[in-house]
């Protein structure tokens, strides 16, 4: 059975973003973008376990013709994905969102 797939507010405006400036580049395109990520959001619901851990417990899917990884924690039948990251971002924005705080 399938996990459920949660993304959390951060993600969405990922997600807002990279759609707006694909839609800008070329009408149609912020489209494509979204429904490659729904594979990945389909992919990572069927078997998240396949993806691997790259960052402490977070697993990382690339996502189909675009720059961009999706991150995310599985957990008793969900997905939360925490940073739809575009690659060609600084990694220490990726550190800096997926790392708690420490104190």
């Amino acid at each position: 059975m399938p996990s459920t797939v949660i993304l959390l507010p951060e993600a969405v405006t990922d997600v807002a973003n990279g759609y707006d400036w694909y839609e800008k580049q070329e009408p149609g395109l912020g489209e494509e973008f979204l429904r490659c990520l729904e594979r990945a959001y389909a992919l990572i619901a069927a078997h998240p376990l396949h993806y691997p851990v790259r960052f402490d417990s977070f697993r990382r899917i690339l996502v189909r013709r675009f720059p961009y990884a999706v991150y995310f924690e599985h957990s008793e039948g969900t997905v939360v994905v925490h940073y739809v990251f575009h690659c060609g971002q600084d990694p220490v924005k990726l550190v800096r969102r997926l790392k708690p705080p420490e104190g």
